[in-house]
């Protein structure tokens, strides 16, 4: 796993993503002003995504299951892809756990 990080043109133009070895994106992040918040918000999902208590399950309007990573104090760090079954989406919460804390940053 490794962690991509994005400049856009965009008003808040740095964001991120944790993808897995198969090149898919496992979590992503709000947009960020300034390129050191985002590396606090990486280093956020690192911290946050061992623990059990800090994953939010929902359910997509279209049926989708997807899940949120939050911080000690509540807020929203990642957001993850669409998954068609709780076994996919318990799969990359499983790998998230084991590679994220260790992912490297790229960009």
């Amino acid at each position: 796993m490794k962690v991509v990080l994005k400049e856009s043109k965009a008003q808040e133009p740095f964001s991120f993503s944790f993808v897995s070895k198969e090149g898919k994106s496992v979590v992503r992040s709000e947009n960020y002003k300034a390129r050191k918040s985002a590396f606090n918000g990486i280093e956020s999902v690192k911290k946050n995504c061992q623990e059990e208590g800090r994953y939010e399950f929902k359910l997509a309007k279209n049926g989708k299951l997807f899940f949120n990573v939050k911080a000690s104090n509540g807020q929203v760090v990642g957001t993850s892809m669409m998954f068609a079954s709780e076994a996919d989406r318990d799969a990359a919460i499983a790998e998230l756990k084991k590679e994220g804390p260790v992912a490297v940053v790229e960009g």
